[in-house]
C-alpha cells in the first residue's frame, strides 16, 4: 500500500510529465477532494496508508486532469470572494480577475436600494458575490445560455440569497430598464486565437469565450443598449480583454457615457473599464 505522501509524489510526477502547470498542487487538491479534508490536513497525515477505494477514483481523476480537464470541474467547486461556488462545464470557469472586480465594487460607497443587473452571468459568481454582500441591493442575472442560468440558480439556492432574479435573455431582448448599475463579463475572445488556448480554457463553452474576430462584437452590441437601460447617473462596469482597453474607451464615447476610466487589474493590465450615464442629456 502506498503512503499518502507517495501518492501524491506519484501523482506529482504524473502530471509533470503530461504538461500540467503548477502539479503538485492541482494533485495535492485532487487528494483533498477525494478524502474530504483541506490541502493543509494531509500534511499532518503523509504516513496516512491509502485506501484502494480512494486510489480507484482518485486514478480516474488524475487521468481526466492529465488529458486537461480543468481541475475545478473534477472538483466541481470554486472559492470565489468568501464563498463557495459550484462550476462544472456548464459555464465559464471563474477568473481570478473577475474576483478582483468584485472586489473593486464592493469598495464603493454606493447608496442602498441599488438596482443591479449582471449581464452574462455564467456561473453566477459577480452577481451572487454583489448580492451577498449587499442585502439592500436587487440583482437580476441573466444569460442567453439556459445551461449557465440553472448553474446560477444552482448557487443562488447554495448562497441562500433572497435578493436575486433571473432573466434567460440575449442581451436586454428579455430585459426592462431603469438599473442603478449594471455589472458584464461577456465573451471577448477573438476567433482567430482560438487554436491558441490552453486545453483547460477549450473545456469553457465557446458561447462565454468568442465573440468575432477581435472579440468585441457582442461587447459593440451591449454598450449602447446599456447606456438605455440606466437610469440616468446610472454606471456601467465590465470585464475586458488585455489589449481591448482603447477600443471599448472609444465605444462609450460614442455610446454618450462620460466619468470614463479603466481599472487594471493586479497583473498591471487594463481590464475593468468603468462608465455612467450622465445625469442628463442622455
Amino acid at each position: 500500500m502506498s503512503t499518502l505522501l507517495e501518492t501524491i509524489d506519484g501523482g506529482t510526477r504524473y502530471l509533470e510529465k503530461r504538461g500540467i502547470e503548477d502539479a503538485r498542487r492541482n494533485m495535492q487538491m485532487l487528494v483533498a477532494r477525494q478524502l474530504g479534508c483541506t490541502r493543509m490536513d494531509l500534511y499532518l497525515q503523509f504516513d496516512r496508508l491509502m485506501e484502494e477505494s480512494d486510489l480507484v477514483p482518485l486514478r480516474e481523476n488524475l487521468k481526466k486532469r492529465g488529458e486537461g480537464v480543468p481541475v475545478q470541474h473534477l472538483l466541481g467547486r470554486v472559492f470565489f470572494h468568501k464563498h463557495e461556488f459550484k462550476t462544472d462545464a456548464r459555464a465559464l470557469i471563474p477568473r481570478p480577475e473577475t474576483e478582483e472586480l468584485a472586489e473593486w465594487i464592493l469598495s464603493w460607497e454606493l447608496p442602498k436600494n441599488q438596482q443591479v443587473l449582471d449581464m452574462g452571468c455564467g456561473s453566477g459568481v459577480l452577481g451572487l458575490t454583489l448580492a451577498a454582500a449587499r442585502p439592500d441591493w436587487d440583482v437580476i442575472l441573466t444569460d442567453v445560455s439556459r445551461d449557465a442560468l440553472a448553474l446560477a440558480q444552482e448557487n443562488a439556492e447554495a448562497l441562500d440569497t433572497i435578493n436575486t432574479s433571473f432573466v434567460e435573455s440575449d442581451l436586454f431582448n428579455a430585459i426592462g430598464s431603469g438599473f442603478d448599475g449594471i455589472v458584464a463579463n461577456l465573451p471577448y475572445v477573438p476567433e482567430t486565437e482560438r487554436t491558441t488556448l490552453t486545453r483547460e480554457v477549450m473545456h469553457d463553452p465557446p458561447l462565454a469565450l468568442f465573440s468575432g474576430p477581435d472579440g468585441l462584437d457582442l461587447i459593440r452590441r451591449f454598450i449602447p443598449e446599456a447606456f438605455h437601460h440606466l437610469k440616468p447617473g446610472g454606471w456601467l462596469v465590465l470585464e475586458i480583454g488585455h489589449d481591448q482597453a482603447s477600443q471599448v474607451r472609444e465605444i462609450l464615447q460614442a455610446s454618450s457615457f462620460t466619468a470614463i476610466e479603466v481599472k487594471t487589474d493586479l497583473s498591471g493590465i487594463p481590464r475593468f473599464p468603468f462608465a455612467r450615464r450622465p445625469q442628463s442629456g442622455g
